[in-house]
C-alpha cells in the first residue's frame, strides 16, 4: 500500500491585485492634504480644549477644518452623525477631548 504525497503548490508571492497599485505621487499628495488639514484644526482643538475638558472628558470632537465648526458627542458615530448633517461631504478630523487630543492607543 503505497500513500501518495500532497502536491505542493508553489508559495505566490506579491500583490493580490497589483492593477490596484497607488502611484507614490499620489500616496504623497493625499498625505500632505491630511497633514494640512491636520494644522488647519489643531489650533481649534487647542482653543477650545481647556474649556471642554472638565465637563467632557474623552468625548470626541469632529472639526471642519474649512470653517473650524466643531461638533462633540460622548459616541463617535453620533459626532460624525451631528457633522454629516451640516457637512455631508466634506473632510471631517476627529480628536478626543484630553490631554493629546489622541483618539486611541499606540
Amino acid at each position: 500500500m503505497t500513500t501518495q504525497q500532497p502536491t505542493k503548490r508553489p508559495i505566490r508571492r506579491g500583490r493580490i491585485f497589483p492593477e490596484y497599485t497607488i502611484p507614490p505621487e499620489e500616496l504623497a499628495r493625499s498625505e500632505a492634504e491630511r497633514k494640512a488639514r491636520y494644522q488647519r484644526t489643531r489650533p481649534v482643538f487647542e482653543r477650545w480644549r481647556d474649556e471642554l475638558i472638565a465637563d467632557h472628558y474623552n468625548w470626541f470632537m469632529i472639526i471642519e477644518p474649512n470653517s473650524g465648526d466643531y461638533f462633540i458627542d460622548p459616541d463617535e458615530n453620533l459626532a460624525v452623525e451631528k457633522a454629516r448633517q451640516k457637512y455631508p461631504s466634506d473632510w471631517l478630523v476627529t480628536f478626543r477631548i484630553n490631554e493629546t487630543g489622541a483618539c486611541g492607543m499606540i
